[in-house]
């Protein structure tokens, strides 16, 4: 059997030929058009900026007409563009296309100047005359395999779509470049590898991808929460920090060291980021690891099915009959998590049964009488960073949360820092505190370290 000859075409010259039916796209076993507009448009940007595009496979009868066998809703896609007046959305990555506009003196003398144009919204005929051109004189490469009929024509439409298609989770990673390595990493751990509850399944359709990411966004990023893994990869590749992975990664080498194997159901690819989050809230309560493993064993064996929240549920029953990605239900499970955690450690957070001077020597391991002789210079300074950092409504400014602001103020004077810069940021990204004041600062300075490393780096 001869092997099948390679042929190009202008991208004008295979429209046509596709529009006149001597290149057919209809086969009888060729599935319809499935593409959405998101595909259609990185199609669309492909060609205009001249990237490839993988040969389309057709098959030759002996009168020299020719069928899609592979390609045929690639093929759709760029005749929806070039003459059915298909708008690209706005809803893309990179709209601003370079070229080479073309441009005529007083003279009559010609130049080529950079330019761009941003293709949202816009159709084919509202392209620049150059991008048409560049469009239509795309170089199509074909490959066609010679003296078919209608049997062969099937099989290889069977032989070259037998292939399985990147499910959500895994196309939504490719939008996270920057800390693909570092995830990949992480999966390599022996925690992902010996510790948890994941089949093979779940490693091989990007599972364990998303708990990362989730994990990451829970952690660090709550207040920007986003259900949707293309949105939350997103997000995460902008704004997380390798400070944020580093510590993830430490966390990982604790675990590993304390979870047996009646523990290891716990983390699985559904409820793995809300135990990763809680143990990050349970390394700054200064107790050893153990502690944390004989909560989680009291948790599976008793905790989960006896005890409720303050809305009537046990844990597996908040948010039934909704996502688990749903942003009020991480909150309610969280919230129940902390407060088992806290009660199983046996811990008085203390927070409502001292006055301020108090919690905040306490805190900081201070005299209370030396600071209470400056407790009204420390409100005056907590209350002009308020005003200058904190929007109005915002639940950082409730009462109960101003024990944790005041104690950040006085380890500022103690440490002689300030907190303006850092405090903006946070302010701007924070909505909500953890109710267990002693936690919340503790986050804070968590996040104010962080702050002051990721800065550093940069600077130097």
């Amino acid at each position: 059997m001869a092997r099948p000859r390679k042929q190009t075409y202008t991208m004008d010259m295979y429209l046509r030929k596709n529009r006149k039916g001597d290149i057919d796209n209809n086969a009888d076993v060729q599935r319809n058009f499935v593409w959405n507009n998101e595909q259609i448009n990185e199609l669309i940007v492909t060609v205009l900026t001249d990237d490839y595009i993988p040969p389309i496979i057709l098959g030759e009868e002996e009168n020299s007409k020719l069928h899609i066998v592979d390609g045929g809703c690639r093929t759709a896609a760029l005749r929806k563009f070039r003459e059915m007046h298909y708008k690209i959305t706005s809803a893309l990555e990179n709209p601003l296309i370079p070229y080479k506009r073309k441009v005529t003196d007083k003279n009559g003398h010609v130049s080529y100047e950079d330019a761009v144009f941003d293709i949202r919204n816009k159709t084919y005929d509202r392209l620049p005359e150059e991008l048409k051109e560049k469009f239509d004189e795309y170089q199509i490469e074909t490959v066609i395999h010679e003296t078919c009929d209608s049997l062969k024509v099937s099989r290889y439409i069977k032989r070259y779509n037998n292939h399985v298609a990147m499910n959500m989770d895994q196309k939504a990673f490719t939008y996270l470049d920057r800390f693909a390595g570092r995830i990949r990493k992480i999966l390599e751990s022996r925690f992902f590898v010996e510790c948890g509850s994941y089949s093979e399944k779940d490693k091989s359709k990007g599972a364990l991808e998303r708990v990362v990411v989730e994990t990451l966004l829970c952690m660090n990023h709550f207040d920007s929460w986003k259900s949707q893994p293309k949105a939350a990869c997103k997000y995460l590749n902008q704004n997380g920090t390798e400070e944020e992975f580093d510590i993830f990664s430490e966390h990982l080498c604790r675990l590993e060291h304390i979870i047996t194997e009646d523990l290891k159901d716990i983390f699985n690819k559904k409820d793995s980021f809300l135990f990763f989050t809680l143990f990050h809230r349970f390394s700054g309560l200064g107790m050893t690891d153990v502690k944390f493993a004989e909560f989680l064993r009291e948790f599976g064996k008793n905790l989960r099915f006896t005890v409720r929240n303050e809305k009537g549920f046990l844990f597996d029953e908040i948010g039934r009959g909704l996502s688990t990605k749903d942003k009020q239900v991480i909150t309610d499970k969280l919230e129940l998590l902390e407060k088992l955690l806290i009660d199983f450690l046996q811990i008085d957070t203390g927070s409502d049964q001292v006055d301020d001077e108090t919690f905040i020597a306490e805190s900081l391991g201070m005299d209370v009488i030396s600071l209470r002789e400056d407790m009204d210079f420390y409100n005056e300074t907590l209350d002009e960073l308020e005003e200058r950092t904190i929007k109005i409504g915002s639940k950082l400014l409730e009462r109960e949360n101003r024990k944790s602001l005041l104690t950040m103020v006085v380890y500022s004077f103690m440490e002689d820092v300030d907190l303006d810069e850092w405090f903006a940021d946070y302010a701007a990204e924070t909505d909500t505190y953890c109710t267990d004041q002693k936690r919340n600062y503790m986050l804070m300075r968590e996040d104010y370290e962080q702050y002051c490393s990721k800065h550093e780096k940069i600077e130097n």
